[in-house]
């Protein structure tokens, strides 16, 4: 009796994995038939946000195309930032993951990523009458690292911004980091927070700036009623060397072996990349376009 019941259960749960897994069935991206599963975090506007119960954004159209391309539906999958390339590196819950995802070593170890479709750079946000000085160059105004010492640091859990705010912070030559980092022993505080939307809501109250990229900066900033300002993020050149924005490539990855996935969407990226004849790309018009700009 206890073999038939343990046989019963076992029928259970690999039913219950085949009802979940996409990648059964054919149903994995570059399979026959089926939808292709793309993981994201849609609290990044404007590559991926709610509008009302649906998410859209620069990203939802790119793969849309890719659907498009493979005859193939698109099915999205809104969770935790830090959890996409794990759960992309093991195929079986999505595909591919879409969140504005920069291309790191570290990253690369696990996914394959598409062409890179877009450079942002590492902006501030600071509440109203934050007192951070700021710098000016070639007419441009910036922060640099060192501004922002003994403050309290935002960032959402496992971005770039994270990354590159840890490692300012916490980073010595002595330990996994090899290197110093710039605010080491100042007295900062670095504060992770779920999502940009939650950490933005902090400002002025728990945390005295939120570091993010460029284009979801400006766009809490230009949506917000609280008086908030964004401002690009330099790092500080060395003796007689200008100051340098901290910059990143943005692309999509995919499971490791989705040659047809990857190819596909290589596909849609490049036709979106060509510029018009006002040197404009469609994923430019995107952007404007989510931002609420006209093109």
């Amino acid at each position: 009796m206890k073999k038939i019941i343990s046989l019963i259960l076992a029928l259970a749960m690999m039913l219950a994995l085949a009802a979940c897994t996409p990648a059964d069935n054919g149903d994995n991206g570059g399979g026959e038939g089926g939808s292709i599963y793309v993981q994201t975090n849609a609290f990044f506007a404007p590559f991926e946000y709610y509008d009302g119960t649906e998410i859209v954004g620069v990203d939802v159209e790119i793969m849309e195309k890719v659907g498009q391309k493979l005859g193939k539906d698109i099915v999205w999958q809104d969770g935790d930032f830090g959890i996409i390339i794990d759960t992309v590196k093991v195929g079986q819950l999505a595909d591919c993951g879409a969140a504005g995802l920069t291309v790191t070593d570290e990253r690369a170890a696990k996914v394959d990523f598409s062409t890179p479709y877009y450079t942002s750079i590492q902006y501030v946000v600071l509440p109203a009458g934050s007192d951070i000085a700021k710098k000016t160059a070639s007419g441009v105004e910036y922060i640099v690292w060192e501004a922002l010492a003994g403050k309290t640091i935002a960032t959402q859990t496992d971005t770039t911004g994270w990354i590159y705010t840890d490692g300012e912070i916490n980073a010595t030559a002595d330990n996994d980091y090899g290197y110093d980092g710039v605010l080491y022993g100042t007295g900062t505080t670095h504060q992770p927070m779920d999502n940009a939307d939650v950490a933005a809501d902090a400002l002025g109250t728990t945390v005295d700036a939120l570091i993010i990229d460029e284009l979801p900066a400006k766009y809490l900033t230009s949506n917000s009623t609280k008086g908030l300002t964004c401002y690009p993020l330099y790092y500080s050149g060395a003796e007689g060397e200008a100051d340098s924005p901290v910059e990143e490539e943005y692309a999509i990855c995919v499971t490791k072996g989705n040659t047809e996935l990857l190819t596909a969407i290589n596909e849609v990226l490049a036709e979106l990349l060509v510029e018009d004849a006002n040197g404009q790309t469609q994923i430019e018009k995107m952007v404007m376009q989510h931002m609420g700009m006209s093109n």
